[in-house]
């Protein structure tokens, strides 16, 4: 008995939501941003927690090695729609394939697709993505993506509650 509760696994949070992104490259901030808003509102359920990763891909690695049930990362996505464009993407092991990883920089495919390498295994994951107006360097979003921020509040905020079971443990921000 007390081997069994020595290697249990006790988690208390269920979901991560990681905002991801250099802030002085324009709108590749838009991940930091949103998470900074939801951590500073009521508006997720208890089981979540909400961490500004920045650009510390090996950070986020090392916290998804405790086992979270689901990651959702929120990123600046480019894509073909146009800038402020709220996106939510499922992500597998296979959209992922393979990608360096830099421990000294973020680079969110490369940081799931080695996880398995680090010992821990990928949690169903999603992506609230933005289109971007501008990555240049500048600190500050452009006037569609800072406007795009609430709806990618409330998408993350749809998602999570559908991700969490059914009595989720108290929130944690970080």
């Amino acid at each position: 008995m007390t081997e069994r509760v020595l290697t249990e696994r006790v988690l208390t949070e269920h979901v991560l939501v990681a905002g991801v992104g250099n802030l002085f490259l324009s709108d590749d901030g838009f991940g930091p941003e949103v998470v900074r808003a939801l951590a500073g509102s009521d508006i997720l359920a208890p089981g979540v927690r909400v961490v500004d990763y920045g650009i510390r891909g090996m950070h986020l690695a090392y916290d998804l090695l405790a086992g979270y049930d689901a990651l959702v990362l929120v990123d600046a996505c480019p894509g073909g729609g146009p800038p402020g464009e709220v996106t939510v993407l499922e992500v597998g092991p296979d959209d992922l394939g393979s990608g360096e990883f830099d421990a000294h920089g973020m680079n969110p495919v490369a940081v799931l697709a080695n996880l398995e390498q680090l010992g821990g295994t990928l949690p169903s994951t999603y992506v609230v993505g933005c289109t971007p107006a501008d990555v240049g360097e500048g600190i500050g979003l452009s006037r569609a993506v800072l406007a795009a921020v609430p709806a990618a509040m409330d998408a993350v905020r749809i998602l999570v509650d559908r991700l969490l079971p059914a009595e989720p443990a108290p929130t944690r921000r970080s």
